[in-house]
C-alpha cells in the first residue's frame, strides 16, 4: 500500500476549498489502496474543535496537530520528526510554507514532494517564486494547479525541473438537483466571511438590495469568518425586515443538501482559483452568478449558457437576478447546463484518478529511500514578502539561545564524566 502525507491548516469554524478538497479526496484515495496521513497546523487549543481535523479523525485517518502560532523552524522540525517516525512514499506540503521548506530534507531522503496552487493571489505567486523557480534545493518535485489559468501562468514563467500538472478539484454529483422556483427565488452564498478576496460586506449589501428591489426573492449567507460581525450589522441595518438571513457555518458533508433548497449561487470575489463551493452548487443545478474575473470562473462558466457573469456587484448583478426571476425557462436551461458542466469535466472520480496517476508517476521516479535527516540548525532563504504573513521566522537571538542551551548541556555532561 502506498502512503501519502498531506499538510494543511485548520481552526474552529474554519471553512475553505483546500480543506473541502481534502475531506473529499482522502476517503476515495483510501479505496484505491492509498493510505493518507494529515499533519495539521491548528489555530486553536483543541484539535477536535477544528472541522477538517475532526471529520478526518472520525473517519479513521491518522491526523496529527501542531500549533499554528509557532515559528517556521519549529514547524519544520516537527514535520521532519513526524515524517521520520513512519516515512511516506509521497509528501504533499500543499500550501503550508514551513512544510514547503521542509521538503528540502524530505527530497534528500528520496521522497517526492507536491505543492498545490489553489488560487492566484500574491501568496501563491510567492510559492511559485520560492518553490518552483527558487533555490534548487528548495524546489518541489511537482506542482499541482487547480485551474488551466494557474497552469499556464506557471508555464509561461519559464522552464523548470518541477513537474507541472493541472488537476482540478472534483465534486460529488448528487442524485437530486435544484427545482425551478415556484414562488420565491432563493439566492445563496457559501464561503468564508472575509473582505479580502470574497468582499463579503459588498456581497451582503448587494443581496440586501436584491431582496429589497425584486419581489419574491430571498437570500441566505452561509459561512463564518472574521467579517461575520460586519455581515450581521449590514443585515440589521440595510436588510431589516427583509428576507435575508445569516445561515451560519455548514459542515462540508451537508453543504449540497443546503444548496438544493436554493436556486442561485452567488460568488462575487475579486479572485479565485477554482471555487469548490461554486462547483458544488453547479453540480446541484444552481445557476451561478459570478463576477467576471480572470482566474477559475471563466473555466467553469460560459455567460448565458451555464451561468451569468457580471462586471459589478451593483446594477449588473441586480439585473442578472431579475432576469432569472422573470424568465424561469432561462433559469432551467442554465441550471441543466451548469450541472452537465460539472458532470462532464469536474467529477470527483476524474480528480481522484489524476491524483492517483501523479502519485504512481512520482513513486517510479523516486525509488530509493534514505533516512530523513533532522538538522540542528536550519538556515532558510530570505523571507519572501508575499509569504511573510505565513512564515514566522525564529529570531537570531532565539537561535543563539537554543544553541547555547544545547552546547551548555553537552559541556555539563562532559564535566560530569570527567569528575566521576
Amino acid at each position: 500500500m502506498m502512503k501519502v502525507t498531506f499538510c494543511t491548516y485548520d481552526s474552529p469554524n474554519f471553512t475553505g476549498g483546500p480543506n473541502s478538497w481534502l475531506r473529499c479526496l482522502l476517503p476515495s484515495l483510501q479505496k484505491n489502496g492509498i493510505e493518507s496521513e494529515v499533519l495539521f497546523f491548528i489555530d486553536g487549543k483543541v484539535p477536535n474543535e477544528c472541522p477538517c481535523f475532526d471529520a478526518l479523525s472520525k473517519q479513521g485517518f491518522s491526523c496529527k496537530a501542531f500549533p499554528w502560532e509557532t515559528t517556521t523552524q519549529h514547524k519544520i522540525r516537527w514535520i521532519l520528526s513526524k515524517l521520520s517516525e513512519n516515512p511516506p512514499d509521497i509528501f504533499v506540503p500543499n500550501l503550508i510554507v514551513a512544510a514547503l521548506y521542509a521538503s528540502k530534507w524530505v527530497k534528500l531522503a528520496g521522497i517526492p514532494t507536491i505543492g498545490v496552487l489553489h488560487s492566484d493571489d500574491d501568496f501563491y505567486k510567492g510559492i511559485i517564486r520560492e518553490f518552483v523557480f527558487g533555490q534548487a534545493e528548495y524546489t518541489l518535485s511537482a506542482l499541482v494547479c487547480v485551474s488551466e489559468y494557474l497552469t499556464q501562468t506557471v508555464r509561461n514563467l519559464g522552464n523548470t525541473d518541477v513537474l507541472i500538472r493541472k488537476i482540478p478539484y472534483g465534486v460529488q454529483i448528487p442524485e437530486k438537483y435544484a427545482q425551478a422556483p415556484k414562488d420565491k427565488l432563493r439566492l445563496i452564498y457559501v464561503g468564508r466571511l472575509v473582505e479580502e478576496q470574497k468582499q463579503i460586506s459588498q456581497v451582503t449589501k448587494s443581496l440586501c438590495r436584491v431582496v429589497k428591489e425584486i419581489p419574491n426573492t430571498e437570500a441566505i449567507i452561509c459561512g463564518d469568518g472574521p467579517s461575520k460581525s460586519n455581515v450581521e450589522e449590514i443585515i440589521s441595518k440595510e436588510g431589516q425586515g427583509l428576507p435575508i438571513y445569516l445561515g451560519g457555518l455548514i459542515d462540508n458533508s451537508k453543504i449540497q443538501d443546503v444548496m438544493l433548497q436554493s436556486h442561485v449561487l452567488v460568488l462575487l470575489s475579486d479572485y479565485e482559483g477554482l471555487p469548490v463551493a461554486l462547483m458544488e452548487g453547479m453540480a446541484c443545478g444552481l445557476v451561478p452568478i459570478c463576477l467576471n474575473i480572470r482566474s477559475g470562473i471563466p473555466e467553469l462558466i460560459e455567460n448565458n449558457i451555464n451561468g451569468l457573469l457580471v462586471n459589478d456587484r451593483n446594477d449588473e448583478f441586480v439585473n442578472a437576478v431579475n432576469h432569472l426571476k422573470k424568465d424561469l425557462i432561462f433559469w432551467k436551461r442554465l441550471s441543466i447546463a451548469a450541472r452537465n458542466k460539472i458532470k462532464s469535466s469536474y467529477s470527483h472520480h476524474s480528480c481522484v484518478t489524476e491524483w492517483n496517476n501523479l502519485f504512481l508517476e512520482l513513486k517510479e521516479l523516486y525509488n530509493i529511500k534514505r533516512t530523513i535527516s533532522k538538522p540542528l540548525y536550519i538556515k532558510l532563504p530570505p523571507v519572501d514578502l508575499a509569504l511573510a504573513g505565513y512564515d514566522n521566522r525564529q529570531s537570531f537571538f532565539d537561535r543563539m539561545n537554543k544553541l547555547l542551551r544545547y552546547h551548555g548541556g553537552a559541556i555539563k555532561n562532559s564535566m560530569f564524566k570527567i569528575c566521576n
